[in-house]
């Protein structure tokens, strides 16, 4: 076959090529047709499909994350319900309004049942944070360190929360007698209408 021959060739005639060229026109056609079929029609399919499988991997770990929570619903709802009662009993050691004036009493009075001497016994101002306020009281006191250990035991004793903060001790005197600078904090739950 001569390729000046191909120059030739009349698409109006063409069941009348030669049968290799009939060959290489016929795998050229198929060629165009499944590189336009892939161009348009499979290449845009694929993209949607990388996008969906990505989208049901995303599903499936959404459906195993709450199939976890759903399985330990109850168990979530009673831990839920201790926590409210544990809360609920915490709110109850918190002084309210009223009672801040009787827990100063009773840390003053602890204090002196336990042989201290109070130089200073200052309640400061409030400081609201979140959803309590802080009550602090500057103190300084004299006594031994036997007398601030029962003290500091017996603060902690009482019904209400009370803790302890920049503990600073001097030296003793000669009397056996230190000195100690501390700052006591109560706290009081801050509901809707005190704020």
């Amino acid at each position: 076959m001569d390729l000046s021959a191909i120059n030739e060739l009349d698409f109006n005639e063409s069941g009348e090529w030669p049968t290799p060229i009939k060959i290489v026109a016929l795998l050229l056609v198929v060629l165009v047709v499944f590189g336009a079929g892939y161009y348009f029609i499979i290449k845009d399919q694929q993209a949607r499909l990388s996008q969906l499988e990505a989208q049901e991997q995303q599903l499936r770990t959404e459906f195993e994350t709450k199939s976890g929570m759903a399985v330990n619903l109850d168990a979530y709802k009673e831990q839920m319900k201790e926590m409210e009662i544990a809360f609920a009993s915490m709110l109850q050691q918190l002084p309210s309004r009223s009672e801040v004036a009787d827990l100063l009493t009773d840390i003053s009075r602890t204090g002196i049942n336990n042989g201290l001497e109070f130089e200073l016994f200052r309640p400061e101002s409030e400081r609201t944070i979140d959803f309590y306020v802080e009550l602090p009281i500057s103190m300084r006191v004299t006594g031994t360190y036997h007398q601030f250990a029962s003290f500091m035991s017996d603060v902690a004793a009482l019904p209400r929360i009370v803790t302890m903060h920049d503990l600073r001790m001097g030296p003793l005197g000669s009397d056996g007698k230190m000195s100690m600078d501390i700052t006591a904090k109560t706290y009081r739950y801050q509901d809707e209408s005190s704020r």
